[in-house]
């Protein structure tokens, strides 16, 4: 259901807090125009929206930390937003609660190549940072489809993947060290510039908290050599099984490539009518985009076997690409897909399972059979290596009822991810929109125990609110059957 704009709050009971944060970190730095709000009202999954009551843009580790005191001094809960582009509702404001945009800490504080690393404001774009090192031989590897708009702070509080994670991992794999804002407005540092720290794992705890935790507000970055080589191989199918088969095939063989890409037939034509790579065939049920990159020699030796493979599962055309013109155009069309529905339809919900990668065909086949009696189209774009799917169900918000309708669809798709022994989310996230399915993966004793975890950073559950976990307000009956009696006073959380 979309969520009801706030019409609780009066500007009276608002105006000793607002003065407050005008004192904290200036007037200029605090919104609190209607029209103005309305910028703040959701994030990336557009069909919630909540109007926040205020928004504070600090500049400054200081600024963050003065506005969370606030927060903390009136017991008013805020969160935390960067440029808004997740697509789980994890920025999505809560009623009665402080806004806190980092998309104005937009500075790289350090670079280091010696020690390949990089300190970053949280407000950084993912590909400035490669921008900023290209130059000298590196790159950073995380590279979420939105990587041209999604900030390096929001990359962190989702541990956002994209394309290059089945080889080298998601964001929590190239995060040194955050300076931390907590819950109170402590500023700690967490993590260090040297990796394999003894201890506790605190980064790998902050990293995918989704600001429930606290703001990171300066964040180090392990940054990588750029490879000597690099292909990517185009191979169209017949079948999405024969795909399939092929992705399972080129892991077995004992090849990671950096990254291994699969759209359907629907997907692939929706972003040639609107990109026009004139690469992508279109009568194709599926193809496979395979970046490989190492040493040229090691580089060519994968592309052979590759294409072996492929061609072993009834591949029409294996298509390569060593170019960097050429390869920018292969990935142009699979970095456009999401935006290319937009071509196709008013309004997508786009779901997150991740599953074993033995599962694809079958899978596959159960989402089309889901989206035929639901009576919804459904595209499938998804990260194949590591089996992180992205099932794009085409609706229009306008007509009633059919957002309800694509929700259930798509709580259908992540249950049975889980059934197969996968997850419901590789890397946007759980957020507002998830939160009602993780009784559907985790044990009631698994959540009671996040949640004491999540409440000794954040005892008085300022932070974030509502996000993550189902409590009964938020996720209704299936929430209370879910959640232990010792647990029901986490609500507030």
């Amino acid at each position: 259901m979309v969520a009801q704009l706030n019409t609780s709050s009066t500007q009276l009971s608002w105006d000793p807090v607002i003065r407050a944060l005008e004192e904290a970190i200036g007037k200029d730095s605090v919104v609190r125009r209607k029209e103005e709000l309305l910028v703040y009202e959701c994030d990336g999954l557009t069909s919630y929206r909540q109007r926040p009551p205020v928004v504070v843009l600090p500049r400054t580790t200081e600024q963050v930390s003065a506005a969370i005191k606030v927060c903390n001094q009136f017991n008013v809960p805020f969160v935390p937003r960067g440029a808004g582009t997740g697509l789980s509702g994890g920025a999505l404001p809560v009623e009665d609660a402080v806004l806190i945009v980092t998309a104005t800490m937009r500075q790289i504080l350090d670079v280091d190549l010696d020690n390949q690393r990089v300190v970053v404001q949280p407000g950084v774009i993912n590909n400035w940072v490669t921008q900023a090192v290209s130059g000298a031989g590196f790159y950073y590897a995380p590279d979420p489809s939105s990587q041209s708009v999604c900030s390096v702070g929001g990359n962190v509080a989702e541990n956002s993947g994209g394309v290059h994670c089945l080889k080298y991992g998601v964001t929590t794999n190239h995060v040194l060290g955050v300076t931390l804002v907590l819950p109170d407005g402590e500023i700690v540092e967490i993590g260090s510039p040297v990796a394999e720290q003894p201890g506790y794992d605190l980064m790998g705890l902050v990293v995918g908290s989704e600001g429930t935790l606290g703001i990171a507000t300066e964040i180090t970055l392990r940054i990588l050599k750029s490879p000597e080589s690099i292909n990517v191989l185009l191979a169209d199918f017949t079948s999405v099984e024969a795909a399939g088969a092929t992705v399972s095939d080129v892991i077995s063989a004992g090849i990671i490539p950096a990254g291994m890409e699969m759209m359907d037939n629907f997907s692939l034509n929706a972003v040639e009518d609107v990109v026009q790579t004139e690469c992508y065939p279109r009568d194709a049920e599926a193809i496979l985009l395979i970046e490989i990159d190492g040493l040229p020699a090691e580089v060519e030796a994968s592309r052979d076997r590759i294409t072996a493979l492929c061609q072993k599962n009834g591949a029409r055309n294996v298509t390569v690409a060593s170019d960097a013109t050429e390869r920018l155009r292969l990935w142009k069309g699979r970095k456009a897909a999401f935006a290319a529905m937009g071509k196709l339809s008013p309004d997508y919900y786009v779901q997150d399972g991740v599953i074993p990668r033995t599962q694809l065909p079958y899978v596959l086949q159960e989402i089309e059979a889901l989206g035929e009696k639901h009576g919804y189209r459904v595209a499938n774009v998804f990260h194949a290596g590591d089996g992180n799917l992205h099932p794009l169900i085409l609706y229009n918000n306008a007509v009633p009822g059919q957002l309800e309708e694509v929700e259930e669809l798509g709580g259908d798709i992540l249950k049975l991810c889980v059934k197969v022994g996968g997850s419901i989310s590789g890397e946007h996230g759980i957020g507002a929109d998830k939160r009602c399915y993780m009784p559907d993966m985790f044990t009631a004793t698994d959540l009671e125990t996040m949640q004491w975890v999540r409440a000794s950073w954040n005892p008085k559950g300022l932070a974030n609110p509502t996000k993550i976990f189902p409590t009964p307000r938020t996720c209704g009956e299936a929430a209370r059957q879910s959640v232990p009696p010792e647990m029901s006073n986490v609500e507030r959380f």
